[in-house]
């Protein structure tokens, strides 16, 4: 598990990549903001897949479907978390 001071802090790669998404969603890119918190779930639950499932590739997959779900209800990351790792 990452540790609050082993979470990278958004890169000028991810931000560029932030910004241009945001553009071409047409919102603002401040609501693509990613907390602490967000990172370390993700990050853990991409550990989670590419190693439990044995193939890496399931890891972005996953992140994929966890925005997709979060975009779509009210259940919060961590709730969607769980969900995967119950």
């Amino acid at each position: 598990m990452l540790t609050p001071d082993s979470v990278p802090a958004m890169d000028a790669w991810l931000q560029s990549a932030r910004n241009g998404i945001a553009a071409a969603a047409g919102i603002p890119a401040d609501e693509l903001e990613l907390s602490a918190g967000d990172v370390r779930t993700l990050l853990d639950l991409a550990r989670v897949a590419a190693h439990d499932s044995g193939d890496r590739t399931n890891a972005p997959l996953l992140c994929y479907l966890l925005g997709l779900a979060a975009g779509r209800s009210k259940a919060g990351l961590e709730a969607l978390s769980d969900a995967v790792t119950r």
